[in-house]
């Protein structure tokens, strides 16, 4: 039986809400194993004199819990 858990992290980059997603799913895949699925919860942007400057990003990555032995 397979069971999935959640993690929420948020990213940044000045390249666009998509561009961040990418970014945040490749840092998560350096450190989850099993990711199965991201789902953006929410998005922003950090705006200076006018212009939007940096699109951030709140994923839920979803991945496989490893099965223990016992």
């Amino acid at each position: 039986m397979a069971i999935a858990s959640v993690s929420t992290i948020t990213s940044a980059s000045p390249d666009g809400w998509q561009h961040a997603a990418e970014l945040g799913l490749e840092r998560a895949s350096m450190t989850l194993r099993g990711i199965t699925g991201i789902k953006v919860i929410d998005e922003k942007a950090k705006v200076e004199e006018g212009r939007i400057t940096e699109f951030l990003v709140t994923l839920q990555v979803i991945f496989l819990l490893e099965e223990g032995d016992g």
